[in-house]
């Protein structure tokens, strides 16, 4: 970009940013400050759970980190790339100070990751579906192809009672005796999920050392040998600083997973509704989950105890590199 300067560190690569594999303690600090500026001008967070928690740590595995800095090296973007998903392409989350957006960054970034993938593959996640993201994916050479939706309710509205059949009995998790076992559950409940299905005993843990994990409201679902059949792990936002939106605090349907074995017998409903009642039970007065826009049988069961769309994340492909860029 004209007017751009290498960052401090020589990359010589030739737009001034090169992906890196960690980032450090002050670098992150510098990405965590320029997201909290986003989230206040935006009202979302400009990065996704997975990347955040990746982020908080410098970095690991296989993520790249790309960040953008002006003439006078203040870090004015930055850029998570994951190329772990060899099939369905790697992922890139960009974020732009807002005070220095309209000036090319957003489209330099992904101009980089496009690069650090190389073969024009490429996902962009877009939350909060930010009229601005939509017009850097569309002149980027993006296609929307997938939907997430945010749903919320009044907890304080009625809920019914939950049933689940006889056999089975509701418990809260055991942190070092359940964890291969939610694993196991997990994997086959979202064999098909993007991401979901995907996860790891370190993707596990990582949650569980983080300040909001409460094993109390992750509850589990199992029949008499000790069986895990069904699990509804919830989570509760902003106890001690507000919600996702500086509203005060809310809990959310963080996963709601039934193994296949149990599937049709109501376990996903009434699951979900012991959820709700123990965020209920918490004081909280808003729960809200996350939803793919295609999902049609959750939909159904989310919109008939109450939620409503409330925010949409939206994530673009594209498939090759365009002719003539």
């Amino acid at each position: 970009m004209t007017g751009m300067t290498a960052p401090t560190r020589d990359h010589g690569d030739t737009w001034g940013i090169a992906p890196v594999a960690t980032l450090s303690p002050g670098e992150v600090a510098e990405v965590n400050a320029l997201c909290d500026a986003a989230t206040d001008e935006d009202g979302v967070r400009p990065l996704s759970e997975h990347v955040t928690l990746h982020l908080r740590h410098g970095g690991e595995g296989l993520d790249r980190h790309l960040l953008l800095r002006d003439p006078d090296a203040v870090l004015v973007g930055y850029a998570h790339l994951d190329p772990t998903d060899v099939v369905a392409g790697p992922v890139a989350e960009v974020v732009v100070h807002p005070s220095h957006r309209r000036h090319g960054y957003g489209r330099e970034l992904v101009t980089a990751a496009l690069a650090a993938v190389g073969d024009g593959r490429l996902r962009l996640w877009a939350h909060g579906d930010h009229p601005g993201a939509r017009a850097l994916a569309a002149t980027t050479g993006f296609r929307e192809t997938r939907q997430l939706w945010q749903m919320r309710r009044s907890l304080w509205a009625p809920l019914p009672a939950p049933s689940l059949p006889g056999h089975l009995r509701l418990r809260s998790f055991r942190p070092g005796d359940d964890e291969a076992d939610w694993l196991r559950v997990n994997a086959r409940a979202f064999a098909d999920h993007p991401e979901q299905g995907s996860w790891t005993l370190t993707d596990l843990q990582a949650r569980m050392e983080e300040s909001w994990f409460d094993p109390e409201g992750f509850l589990v679902a199992e029949d008499g040998s000790g069986e895990m059949a069904a699990f509804h792990w919830t989570k509760v936002h902003g106890e001690e600083s507000g919600d996702l939106h500086g509203h005060g605090p809310i809990g959310e349907l963080y996963v709601v997973g039934v193994d296949p074995s149990a599937q049709g017998q109501g376990l996903g409903r009434a699951m979900t509704v012991a959820g709700l009642r123990w965020l209920r039970s918490r004081g909280l007065a808003q729960a809200m989950l996350y939803v793919d826009a295609d999902n049609a049988p959750a939909l159904a069961l989310y919109r008939s105890l109450g939620f409503v769309r409330w925010d949409t994340d939206v994530m673009f492909r594209r498939a090759s590199t365009p002719p003539g860029t």
